[in-house]
């Protein structure tokens, strides 16, 4: 009796990879050909005809991402370089930016300091709040006080938005970024009174990058392409955020040092004053960060500036799979593939969750989580907020507005 292997590959290959197709972890298609010698075989299929099926199966896949669909020739093939030449990888770094950017994408409501922006699932846009700089997108500078369509971006399809002090970026569907609000970073390109830009524009210097997500810090802002690249943008002091350039460059320029511009990043997060970002290895996810160290923010044990980006060592002290990251103003929150959170920086509101007031230096376990699997984060400029597997909220921090304990929502 011939085994398997020896039957003629390519009258096998369809069948076996209409089941492989079936939504396999890539995981799984590396440890198939990796224990068995028929899946080794090249097949005469795409990619090539020297590629074993389980590439062939892992392209396909990733054909079924939406961000994919929407990339160039040229983009895909950086995604496979960026990714170690492996489909089954690049389509691990997909899926990995999918989990983490999942809840910042549309449907999405984003609150910032005086103003809020919703997308809707189709992809309109709706904001309200304070307008003074022309951050809402309705052609004036009024304040609004209910939800308004942004009425010039119909029939662009928006799928994440950032807010931020005074400023609003917005990210289509097709890879382009809109900004409007505050003249103060420039946004390289865009054009605007001395008020502000009162109308989304495009952002010209990112026409010839596909953008997935956008971050506003209150100094600075950076954005993610498809490929995992980072830019950033008008810091205009404190090291320009990893380039180096001018203090009035408004020209996005490519995030670099700490080998991060030879790693894909998955998602980005910005605080006031500093960036986190998480990068796909094959061995795991890693989080980098660069920026103002005061408070410790920046997780690496010390409380000084960096100017271009550092590996936060701690998980692997800890053994915590990061898989999501969460910038506040002043401290900073990851959750674990394990749905443990950590969390580090400044302390003093008690937003950490640590049951005190405390500083931490390094992502530290929140102990009083553990009776819970967290599924989201997010870090605000006092706060903490949580949300578990059984659609419990949890929160931390200054109380302001709220009557109710500490700790409840």
């Amino acid at each position: 009796m011939k085994e398997e292997s020896d039957f003629p590959f390519v009258f096998n290959a369809d069948i076996v990879l209409n089941v492989l197709n079936r939504n396999l972890d890539p995981r799984d298609l590396a440890n198939l050909e990796a224990t068995c010698t028929f899946f080794k075989n090249p097949t005469n299929l795409l990619p090539g005809p020297d590629s074993p099926i389980t590439e062939t199966a892992a392209l396909n896949m990733c054909h079924a991402r939406p961000i994919f669909q929407q990339a160039t020739p040229h983009e895909r093939a950086e995604i496979k370089r960026w990714c170690g030449g492996s489909w089954k990888l690049a389509l691990r770094f997909l899926l990995a930016g999918e989990a983490a950017r999942g809840r910042a994408r549309a449907p999405q409501v984003l609150a910032g300091a005086d103003h809020s922006v919703a997308v809707a699932s189709r992809g309109a846009v709706y904001s309200f709040g304070a307008n003074h700089k022309g951050q809402l997108g309705h052609g004036a500078f009024e304040n609004e006080h209910a939800p308004r369509e942004v009425e010039a971006l119909r029939g662009v399809r928006v799928v994440q938005a950032a807010v931020g002090k005074d400023s609003t970026l917005l990210v289509s569907e097709a890879g382009r970024v809109y900004a409007c609000g505050r003249k103060s970073f420039g946004y390289g390109g865009v054009e605007g009174g001395s008020e502000g830009v009162a109308v989304p524009q495009m952002v010209e210097a990112l026409r010839d990058v596909f953008v997935v997500e956008a971050a506003i810090g209150k100094f600075f802002a950076a954005v993610l392409s498809v490929e995992g690249k980072v830019y950033t943008f008008c810091w205009g002091k404190d090291g320009r955020v990893g380039h180096g350039s001018d203090v009035g460059d408004e020209t996005p320029r490519l995030l670099v040092g700490g080998g991060i511009e030879d790693l894909p990043v998955v998602q980005i997060s910005a605080g006031n004053c500093y960036l986190l970002a998480l990068v796909f290895q094959p061995s795991g996810m890693s989080v980098y960060s660069v920026g103002c160290g005061l408070g410790g923010k920046l997780g690496i044990g010390t409380v000084k500036n960096h100017y271009h980006p550092q590996k936060i060592e701690h998980f692997q002290t800890l053994n915590l799979q990061p898989v999501s990251i969460s910038a506040g103003a002043w401290h900073a929150a990851v959750l674990g593939l394990d749905g443990r959170v950590c969390t580090w920086g400044w302390g003093n509101t008690g937003c950490l969750g640590h049951g005190n007031k405390d500083n931490m230096m390094v992502p530290t376990v929140i102990e009083g989580l553990e009776h819970v699997k967290v599924v989201h984060v997010i870090a605000g400029v006092f706060t903490t907020f949580l949300v578990t597997e059984d659609g419990d909220v949890y929160s931390f921090g200054i109380r302001i507005y709220s009557p109710g304990p500490e700790g409840q929502v």
